[in-house]
């Protein structure tokens, strides 16, 4: 049975990569198994400069997900490429780097800094606010999506992911933006925007109000979403939304993805990547499926 796929040139031992935010660099995940069982990690979201992070409650549990406002907290590029790089290297899987900013110039130098490293690919966050653009972020719109690729692809000499965002009219539209400008591959979908309220005290539960809406909730979403880009444009979809099973993870893929994150999933289990790779085979077998590659955008219309 193959489980192997390309991704961007990298061969990748199967299809399962964790998502931007909910693995750390992986530290502390490896304390639970081996995470180079895994086909790739993503590292959680990476600024020029240090970042503490949001105010005030930052996780919110939801019916069948959370909301989160963390606010992009880590310890800035260089420390990354200094103290986690090297670890994330040695755990003998594919290493995708995620990097955010808040003006263009940020993403440029991000993308030409992380094209210095032996990292695999990188992954913009285009969901950040774009603080010249009065902080609508950059996701929103085809015209900022195309921009902003086009100015990271211009310093970028590894394979450059664009993780879309799906609080947007149309999100075919954006990928084929995200394809025009440049890039190598498309991830999403990237949280659903929402908040939760405290009924005694009256206020918004989180700091921020608002937040990223995750987990088993918004794969529905998440497929439909998926299904829109893989039609839309001719560049490898990645996939997440709420992919809690083996089972889900091939559901992505049946609609178009050549691989797949799992995020929100890692923290209500800390095993959960890993039971997702150790059953694919399984799940494999059960619906008849030899090679995964096969699966891809298979889903009869």
């Amino acid at each position: 049975m193959n489980t192997r796929v390309n991704l961007c040139g990298t061969e990748l031992k199967n299809p399962v990569l964790t998502a931007s935010g909910t693995f750390g660099f992986g530290r502390e995940y490896n304390e639970f198994y081996d995470v180079g069982k895994l086909g790739g990690i993503v590292g959680k979201g990476l600024t020029p400069l240090p970042r503490e992070g949001n105010d005030g409650v930052r996780i919110a549990e939801t019916p069948s997900g959370i909301l989160n406002c963390v606010g992009l907290q880590n310890p800035g590029v260089d420390a990354f490429i200094r103290d986690e790089l090297p670890f994330m290297r040695s755990l003998g899987c594919a290493v995708i780097v995620n990097a955010a900013g808040s003006e263009i110039s940020d993403y440029e130098f991000m993308a030409e800094r992380l094209s210095e490293t032996d990292a695999d690919m990188i992954e913009l966050n285009i969901s950040c606010p774009n603080v010249k653009s009065g902080g609508m972020a950059f996701g929103v719109l085809p015209k900022s999506v195309e921009q902003v690729t086009a100015a990271a692809r211009k310093h970028c000499k590894k394979p450059l992911i664009v993780k879309l965002s799906p609080n947007v009219a149309d999100i075919a539209d954006n990928a084929r933006a995200a394809e025009a400008g440049g890039a190598d591959a498309v991830s999403l979908i990237n949280t659903i925007t929402g908040m939760a309220v405290d009924l005694r005290t009256r206020r918004p539960v989180l700091g921020n109000v608002t937040g990223g809406l995750s987990g088993p909730c918004v794969r529905p979403i998440a497929l439909r979403m998926v299904r829109s880009v893989y039609k839309a444009v001719k560049l490898p979809v990645i996939g997440m939304g709420g992919i809690m099973t083996a089972e889900d993870a091939l559901e992505f893929i049946l609609c178009g993805a050549t691989a797949v994150q799992v995020g929100t999933a890692n923290i209500s289990d800390p095993m959960a990547a890993a039971r997702i790779v150790d059953s694919l085979e399984d799940a494999m077998k059960k619906y008849g499926i030899n090679d995964i590659n096969e699966l891809t955008g298979a889903l009869a219309d």
